[in-house]
């Protein structure tokens, strides 16, 4: 009887101005694993130019925030005009660990999907929306209640993504790839920071190469004052940009390594392993303690390039996608 009591007074709305603090308090009490700062959720959601307040559906008891999910959908295109039209995502659901086992989450989450829906969007990831991704996906491990909620509505696992650590105490930087440096510009290879000039090439390899998002996140870092020696680009002999890593892209936090790239043309050289050590030692001169990533496939090239690099799993996730007719 109280449980329906409880349930019949929470109600489900849009985000309203005065909800943001307890939103993220009630945030950091629901996934202490993954506690959000204001700053942080004012740069993810509040600042995202695809934010719609009614899109981030809040469960209010009274006065009370108890829970929040948040839905949204391209108002602004990654790229070019593409709105994505039947894409959705929900980068993050939660609940108040006081209000659980009253069927608020899903409640919360069928809000979402319903508003979703009723903005023509078929298909609904959870929760790999770029560029403001909150996390990869869901660390089932970690959250298994959500894990077997969203499963229950009908999301299903794509793929899953391993996000990685690596120490740097006592780093030094190895001596075959020191040669293997050598040897590459000795054939005409040249790696260095990127001048003003060379972020033109820089924004034009990473958004045609490897997603519009990877330019985006470039671009956003600089422009908010990420300084250009935490990048290091690689040019051939003939002069084109074929590589980049880096380090410091996401929330200005110096020890996030990433992200990478290299011409595929150009994979199996070394390229990789070179420029991933050429910044963690960078990393290391700045007093950085470790190096880490939310995102890599545990079977793909740079995963076992990472792996040979002395980087471990930390966290596996989920990227899982749900689709509803129309």
């Amino acid at each position: 009887m109280t449980d329906r009591t409880t349930t019949s007074r929470t109600d489900i709305r849009g985000f309203r101005a005065g909800d943001g603090p307890q939103v993220v308090e009630v945030w950091r009490r629901s996934a202490p694993a993954d506690s959000v700062s204001a700053d942080r959720f004012r740069s993810l959601v509040l600042l995202d130019t695809n934010f719609d307040p009614e899109g981030l559906r809040v469960a209010v008891d009274g006065d009370r925030v108890v829970g929040a999910a948040y839905a949204v959908r391209r108002l602004t295109p990654m790229t070019g005009t593409d709105l994505e039209p039947e894409q959705g995502w929900i980068p993050f659901f939660f609940v108040d660990p006081d209000a659980r086992g009253r069927g608020l989450g899903r409640r919360l989450l069928a809000d979402a999907l319903a508003w979703l829906h009723g903005h023509g969007r078929t298909q609904v990831d959870f929760s790999s929306y770029t560029p403001n991704y909150v996390l990869p996906g869901l660390d089932a491990e970690t959250y298994p209640e959500a894990a077997r909620l969203l499963e229950s509505l009908g999301f299903r696992t794509l793929y899953e993504a391993e996000a990685m650590d690596r120490g740097l105490v006592g780093y030094r930087f190895p001596e075959e790839v020191a040669r293997r440096v050598e040897e590459l510009t000795a054939r005409g290879y040249r790696f260095g920071t990127p001048s003003d000039d060379d972020l033109v090439d820089l924004f034009a390899l990473a958004g045609s190469h490897f997603g519009p998002d990877w330019a985006c996140t470039i671009r956003a870092c600089l422009a908010a004052g990420t300084p250009l020696d935490r990048i290091v680009v690689v040019r051939d002999p003939a002069g084109r940009m074929i590589g980049w890593a880096m380090h410091g892209a996401f929330d200005a936090v110096d020890e996030r390594f990433g992200p990478i790239g290299v011409l595929e043309e150009m994979r199996g050289t070394g390229l990789g392993e070179v420029l991933l050590h050429l910044v963690l030692e960078r990393m290391r001169a700045r007093r950085a303690h470790s190096a880490w990533f939310l995102w890599t496939g545990a079977q793909s090239p740079a995963g076992h390039m990472y792996r040979k690099t002395g980087f471990t799993t930390t966290r596996v996730f989920r990227v899982m996608r749900r689709t509803a007719a129309r």
